[in-house]
């Protein structure tokens, strides 16, 4: 998890921290995901989970952000899928959209607070394009059960352009990211203490 280590007792203290501080952020992110605004397919929903996984990659580091994000993700997304009956994709799809976030955001942790917000709004932007173009694929194909509003493959590139674009409305994490600094804020302290810098 997280840096890794040489087997040295500091290096193995370290790996347990990242895994005990992975997993129980991997369960605030799944719930956080699970417990969202619904929205229509293909956005499907805005979670609660982007502060949480934007603060966690500045105060424990890219790789422990990344994990706990894609573990998080997955878990509350497959419960999308197993409870509301949403496509299977949805779980591995939102995996590739935020754990590159996470590298993205713990790439600037150590920048300034200027950088950071601005590695912020580029990783949402990147999560959009990410659910935006694959949607497209998705829609222009029929792949994974995607079809346009006649229930039908859709006729074209552009028709599948429109059943695609509610995924722009992912920017609204955009809304998140004070609430990220004032997480950040809020728990460097104990982060210091459990020895992240």
């Amino acid at each position: 998890m997280g840096k890794g280590g040489t087997g040295q007792k500091g290096d193995r203290k370290r790996g347990t921290v990242d895994l005990a501080v992975v997993i129980v952020f991997s369960a605030l992110i799944a719930i956080a995901t699970f417990l969202s605004i619904k929205l229509p397919v293909p956005l499907g929903e805005i979670t609660w989970a982007p502060p949480i996984y934007m603060a966690l990659s500045v105060l424990a580091g890219p790789l422990v952000g990344v994990e706990a994000t894609a573990v998080g993700s997955f878990v509350g997304e497959s419960l999308n899928v197993a409870l509301l009956g949403w496509p299977a994709i949805y779980a591995p799809g939102i995996v590739w959209a935020r754990a590159p976030e996470a590298l993205i955001i713990g790439w600037a942790r150590k920048r300034g607070a200027k950088t950071l917000a601005g590695a912020m709004v580029a990783a949402t932007v990147f999560e959009t394009l990410a659910f935006f173009f694959s949607d497209w694929a998705f829609y222009t194909y029929g792949l994974f059960g995607y079809t346009c509003a006649s229930g039908a493959v859709c006729a074209n590139a552009t028709e599948a352009y429109v059943m695609a674009s509610p995924d722009f409305l992912t920017m609204l994490d955009l809304a998140f990211i004070p609430v990220a600094f004032i997480l950040i804020r809020a728990a460097r302290h104990s982060f210091s203490r459990l020895g992240y810098d």
